[in-house]
């Protein structure tokens, strides 16, 4: 993925955008990044890329480097929300049909 592809597609935030948000405000915590615009309070499912955008900040690694496509990540997201484990909210990016 590439720093300007959705890392919460609950509330379409980038992923440039949660590292510029890491650096200028340096949370304490991986959770103070759903400061970034609600990131990871939706279906739950970029929690743990956010965690490693924190990490990556601490580290002042730069961009994070995840080895999907976007489309490889939003599949894997529907597969998570279809088996239970998370509800987008409304205005969410829609999931993938099964077929995709």
């Amino acid at each position: 993925m590439k720093p300007d592809d959705k890392l919460c597609y609950c509330f379409h935030i980038t992923q440039r955008k949660v590292m510029n948000f890491a650096r200028i405000h340096q949370p304490r915590v991986p959770s103070q990044l759903s400061e970034c615009g609600g990131a990871g309070t939706g279906c739950g499912w970029c929690v743990p890329f956010l965690k490693r955008c924190f990490d990556a900040a601490r580290a002042e690694q730069g961009d994070v480097d995840i080895d999907l496509t976007p489309d490889q990540y939003a599949q894997m997201r529907a597969d998570y929300v279809r088996r239970g484990q998370g509800s987008p909210p409304p205005g969410a990016t829609p999931l993938p049909s099964d077929s995709e």
